[in-house]
Order: C-alpha cells, then structure tokens, then sequence
C-alpha cells in the first residue's frame, strides 16, 4: 500500500479547500499584501485555477495523517526523496 495518494479538490468541503490553499499561500511566502485589494483571496483564487489545470495537487499522508498542496515539482520532488529514503531503510 502506497503511503501517500493524491485527493481531488472537487472531494473536500469548501472550508477546507480554502484553508489548505490559504496555508500553501502563506508557506510559499506569497505577498498577501497586494495593492488590488485581493490579497489572500486573490491567490486562493488563482491556486483553485492551477488546481483544475493540474499544476497542483492535493496530496494525503496515509503515515502522519497530513494533507498538504503541492506544486508537481514539489511532488515528484518529495516523490523521489521518499523512494531513496525506502531503499536506505530509514521508512
């Protein structure tokens, strides 16, 4: 069984969609202190966009019981240090 699996926006309350993207915003360093007056909503806004686009993706920790949003590079990124990790015997 895979530790982590992928979870489409479409499935989560929109409360919660709206906090995991705010919470992506603020560890991404994002300025939400913009001059148009969108501020925090204007990239949530934009990150619901990248979401349908598939720029983004929602992705579940099965071990640590954490969800978190991620860029594709992040992803593969993490991915790839997860599967170096398994085969050093630190999982």
């Amino acid at each position: 069984m895979s530790r982590f699996i992928e979870v489409p926006a479409r499935m989560l309350p929109p409360d919660t969609l709206n906090a995991l993207l705010e919470a992506f915003v603020t560890r991404q360093g994002y300025d939400t202190t913009d001059t148009t007056g969108e501020g925090m909503h204007g990239w949530v806004v934009e990150l619901k966009k990248q979401l349908e686009r598939n720029e983004l993706i929602i992705a579940h920790d099965l071990e640590l019981e954490m969800t978190e949003v991620m860029t594709l590079a992040q992803w593969r990124s993490f991915g790839r240090d997860v599967a170096d990790d398994e085969e050093e015997g630190d999982i």
